[in-house]
């Protein structure tokens, strides 16, 4: 149940609070759990925090070897199928996709995580939200819209409609929130102007935002909050774990739902825990999800860890700027390390209409080339930041407009081009 008071709790009282429920969850989930128990073998009873800490992790990896070896569900299922309720796929972005289950009481957690990102959204029953994603077996905003409704606001799907339907729709039923991808509010934005509609005039006055970082990255969500005159928020989750992220007020970074989550920041070659400041990969572990747990699960996410300190009072562990990137998009580039979104957070600066990073080699050296829908000026200041910023020279190239693709849910804007 969503609790207010938990957002502000001692961190004692917090981590106190997290072993007891970890234990619940493993004292109902393990013995039905195949996957864990066979991973696990006995555990003591009850766990203490080194005794978790030395548990191994669970990696993507190791659930999609699960499913291929026990198709369809491998044995991460605590129950027997005909107990889950609710059907859905991860991306498959970095590989095959994963089915995942929810039983109505994970499913439930799922819409009591999402009510603290729509709380600190500011976010309430009068609201009318407008998911503009299709509805597909990738678990978007599925969830979202589960907890709308718990809510008491009126939930309105865009499926099925294209960008200037989904406009006409958000004008037509008054909507006041939209959820959707960071790129797909700036693409919508644009077909608006292409059709004369004026979005900050219109009734939206807060942007919710997942399934990339771009919320959090201040260049970013300038553009949007600048085209659609409302507050930009950034949400983090992930189909095998949970809603786990949200942005408050401050919007300095992310915080994570300690009510529900233990979160850790590790370091991902050696898997020792990061010093406050330093980026490492983000561990998480759900507790609420008893039919489908995901116990000290490796993301794949790379962040910053912070503090417990923020500006709105929360005492929630803080990520500062949110997912900074992806360990499998790491470009080392003539020594420097490069992430996707450091471009986009310098792309995003100038009038861009829609970018691609052309990934290339030459010799044993990885190159990168910058494709812009802008004016021939741009270009060279774009460029110019990238020698500013990363002390590296990066070609960018202009291209016609509307030439580069639009994105509704994920953008892929990397393009591998290098010949091993």
């Amino acid at each position: 149940m969503y609790r207010t008071d938990l957002e502000t709790a001692p961190p004692e009282m917090m981590s106190e609070r997290q072993l007891v429920r970890l234990n619940t969850l493993l004292s109902r989930a393990l013995p039905g759990n195949a996957f864990y128990g066979k991973k696990y073998g006995a555990l003591s009873s009850p766990l203490s925090w080194d005794e978790f800490y030395a548990l191994p992790f669970t990696t993507k990896a190791e659930l999609v070897d699960d499913q291929l070896g026990l198709p369809p569900l491998g044995e991460i299922a605590t129950y027997p199928s005909d107990e889950y309720v609710a059907y859905h796929q991860t991306s498959g972005t970095t590989g095959r996709p994963l089915v995942i289950l929810d039983t109505q009481e994970s499913w439930d957690w799922w819409a009591e995580c999402w009510r603290y990102v729509y709380a600190a959204a500011g976010v309430t029953a009068r609201d009318r939200i407008f998911f503009a994603f299709s509805f597909g077996p990738f678990i978007g905003f599925w969830s979202a819209y589960a907890a709308a409704c718990g809510l008491g606001a009126m939930p309105i799907p865009g499926g099925g409609l294209d960008s200037r339907s989904r406009l006409r729709l958000m004008e037509s039923s008054g909507a006041t929130v939209l959820l959707c991808t960071p790129t797909y509010a700036l693409r919508l934005a644009e077909v608006a102007g292409a059709e004369g509609m004026s979005l900050r005039n219109g009734a939206v006055r807060v942007t919710v935002h997942a399934g990339e970082s771009g919320a959090s990255i201040p260049s970013v969500r300038s553009r949007i909050e600048n085209a659609w005159g409302a507050a930009s928020f950034d949400h983090a989750g992930g189909t095998e774990v949970g809603a786990y992220g949200f942005s408050c007020e401050a919007r300095t970074g992310l915080h994570v739902n300690e009510a529900e989550f233990i979160a850790e920041v590790l370091n991902p070659e050696t898997g020792l825990p990061c010093a406050k400041g330093s980026a490492g990969e983000l561990v998480i572990t759900n507790l609420g999800r008893v039919g489908w747990p995901a116990i000290r699960y490796r993301t794949g996410d790379i962040v910053t860890l912070g503090d417990r300190s923020c500006a709105c009072g929360r005492t929630f562990l803080m990520l500062p700027d949110g997912i900074i990137g992806r360990t499998d998009d790491l470009i080392v580039l003539r020594g420097v390390n490069v992430y996707p979104s450091s471009i986009e957070s310098i792309v995003r600066m100038f009038d861009v209409r829609e970018f691609r990073i052309i990934r290339t080699r030459k010799g044993a050296s990885d190159e990168l080339t910058v494709e812009v829908e802008a004016s021939d000026e741009i270009a060279v200041a774009v460029s110019r930041t990238f020698r500013d910023r990363f002390g590296l020279r990066i070609p960018t190239r202009v291209v016609p407009p509307e030439s580069l693709p639009r994105w509704e849910l994920k953008a892929r804007r990397v393009v591998d081009a290098r010949v091993e």
